[in-house]
């Protein structure tokens, strides 16, 4: 399948911009927050643990492993050695999808620590999700790859 339907030569780049998404986003997370509490078994400080946790491996897995784009792109393979994160917006940085896709994984955490009453072993846990998450989206470590992870 070629990209570009609408003179975007990389549509991996635009997509999280488009109407509706950050809703549909947050309604997402919401859905499967209620699909945990709804299991019988599973307390309400777990169930906010295990949706900040598969919160943010989703983030990091989709955002910050995957490299290039799903489809051919016909920017002749510029975008290839790129993730995700790195072609959000063509590369700008504090664009506003940004700051929400950085703000979200942060409000997910303070709620987490609100309903978990501060406890410190889902504190620790949620901690090392939210910072292992947060790091690669730093402008400093945009095209940066950490002890040779994801270099090729």
């Amino acid at each position: 399948m070629l990209a570009g339907g609408n003179g975007d030569p990389n549509p991996n780049a635009s997509w999280l911009d488009s109407r509706g998404l950050w809703l549909a986003y947050v309604l997402g997370i919401t859905i499967f927050h209620i699909v945990l509490l709804a299991i019988p078994f599973v307390q309400i400080p777990y169930a906010w643990t295990i949706t900040n946790i598969a919160h943010n491996l989703a983030h990091l897995y989709f955002l910050h492993c995957i490299k290039g784009a799903p489809w051919m792109s016909i920017d002749a393979g510029e975008n290839r050695k790129y993730t995700h994160w790195e072609q959000i917006n063509s590369g700008e940085q504090l664009t506003t999808t940004r700051k929400f896709l950085t703000a979200a994984p942060i409000v997910l955490f303070l709620l987490t620590c609100l309903y978990t009453r501060n406890d410190i072993d889902h504190f620790i846990v949620n901690f090392i999700s939210l910072v292992v998450v947060l790091v690669p989206k730093l402008p400093q470590f945009h095209g940066v790859r950490l002890f040779g992870i994801n270099k090729y």
